[in-house]
């Protein structure tokens, strides 16, 4: 049913299926995480503070696991309990199993993320289980989250391609997609984590997890290696997606993955919506000072084309 509607979405405006875009901001964990030179935690609490500032409804804040895998991430609970928080924003924590689930909540986490793959070597790499074992980890968080009223979004990761394996079949991301959702997900979020992903191969693998999942419930998380981001956001878009995960500044990146430039820039996501006359509530001037604040602070060129292309013309 889903799969005879496909053609239709894709030959209509992109205005037509979708009004407003949600764009959740990944930099404080996604982009941080894998910096060589920890960031200071209060330079944290300002980028997040900053970017509370710009109309986003969404911030992946900080990640709950052990130091001595992602040191970068040791202070969350530092920065949970450091940061302003503004009614009707979600300061997310991504939490890969129950310890970090229950160290989220002595910190007042109201939402958390887990983390899986659709590449069973990418999966033993990142995480260090198979793809059937994280799913079990992630059950007894979905349990623990609907016990605490605790909304829960999912990720899968190498949805297009993986740095071990190649091509990754869209069944198995549907599969995983599936799963996430079966157990209290409220949105699952596919991530083209190496960057390698085209309009075509984006949209062949949206079109297979759409035979098993609505698409209501889908986000897009596109990483730029390849210049394909926002082509691929488009196509996202086109089939009626309407979550787009970004980091403002392009910052991170997969460390598995050759030459990746970073995230998908947060403020060249909102400058081609806010071109199409498609809502996103985020004041692009905002973004532009949090992403300056953070580039300053990591003594950095920023990775956003808008960002390069309005600081030439000051």
């Amino acid at each position: 049913m889903i799969r005879k509607s496909l053609t239709n979405w894709t030959s209509k405006p992109v205005a037509q299926l979708v009004k407003k875009v949600k764009i959740v901001e990944v930099a404080p964990r996604d982009g941080l995480q894998n910096e060589k030179k920890i960031v200071p935690t209060e330079t944290k609490i300002k980028l997040i503070d900053l970017l509370s500032e710009t109309g986003l409804s969404s911030i992946e804040t900080t990640s709950f696991v052990s130091p001595k895998w992602v040191p970068q991430m040791a202070d969350h609970k530092q920065v949970m309990e450091g940061i302003k928080k503004i009614p009707g924003v979600s300061y997310s924590a991504l939490t890969p199993n129950l310890k970090g689930f229950e160290a989220a909540m002595e910190s007042g986490v109201k939402e958390v993320a887990i983390f899986g793959a659709a590449s069973e070597s990418f999966s033993k790499k990142n995480i260090n289980c198979s793809i059937s074992e994280s799913l079990q980890r992630f059950e007894a968080v979905c349990e623990a989250a609907k016990k605490n009223c605790v909304r829960v979004r999912g990720y899968v990761s190498c949805v297009v391609g993986c740095p071990y394996e190649g091509f990754i079949d869209p069944k198995a991301v549907a599969g995983v997609a599936k799963n996430l959702l079966d157990m209290g997900c409220y949105e699952i979020s596919l991530g083209d984590t190496i960057g390698i992903g085209t309009a075509g191969s984006t949209q062949a693998m949206l079109e297979g997890v759409l035979e098993r999942v609505s698409v209501d419930k889908l986000a897009i998380h596109c990483h730029d290696t390849y210049g394909q981001a926002l082509a691929n956001i488009l196509i996202a878009l086109q089939l009626g997606v309407r979550a787009v995960d970004a980091s403002v500044s392009g910052l991170g990146g997969c460390p598995y993955a050759q030459g990746a430039s970073g995230n998908v820039a947060t403020e060249d996501v909102v400058y081609m919506l806010h071109g199409m006359g498609l809502e996103t509530g985020l004041n692009q001037q905002k973004l532009l000072k949090a992403g300056d604040f953070i580039c300053r602070a990591l003594q950095r060129r920023t990775s956003s084309k808008v960002a390069q292309a309005l600081s030439s013309h000051q």
